[in-house]
C-alpha cells in the first residue's frame, strides 16, 4: 500500500530535479554570453588597433614632404611665389 506521503516525496524530488535542470541551463546560457562578450571585446581591440594604424598612415600621407615627393615623380613642383588673395568689390 502506497501512502500519500510517498507521493508528496516524489513530487518534491521531481520539483528539485526540474529546478536543477533550469539552473544548469541558465548556467550554460551565462557561459555562452561570457564567451561572446570576450570575443566581442577582442574584436573591438583589434578594430581600434586597425583604426590607429590607418589614422597614422593617413596623417603621414597628408604631410607636405610626402605630397611633394609624390608630385615630383609626376613633374610637379611647389610654387616659388606665395599665393595672392584676390578681392572682388561689388560696384553699384
Amino acid at each position: 500500500m502506497v501512502s500519500d506521503d510517498a507521493f508528496k516525496n516524489w513530487r518534491f524530488i521531481i520539483f528539485l530535479s526540474l529546478l536543477a535542470l533550469i539552473m544548469i541551463g541558465s548556467s550554460h546560457m551565462a557561459d555562452k554570453k561570457v564567451h561572446r562578450i570576450s570575443k566581442l571585446n577582442n574584436d573591438v581591440k583589434e578594430l581600434k588597433s586597425e583604426y590607429l594604424d590607418v589614422r597614422k598612415l593617413v596623417t603621414q600621407t597628408k604631410m607636405e614632404s610626402k605630397i611633394t615627393k609624390a608630385m615630383a615623380s609626376r613633374g610637379l613642383e611647389p610654387s616659388e611665389t606665395p599665393p595672392q588673395k584676390i578681392s572682388i568689390t561689388k560696384q553699384q
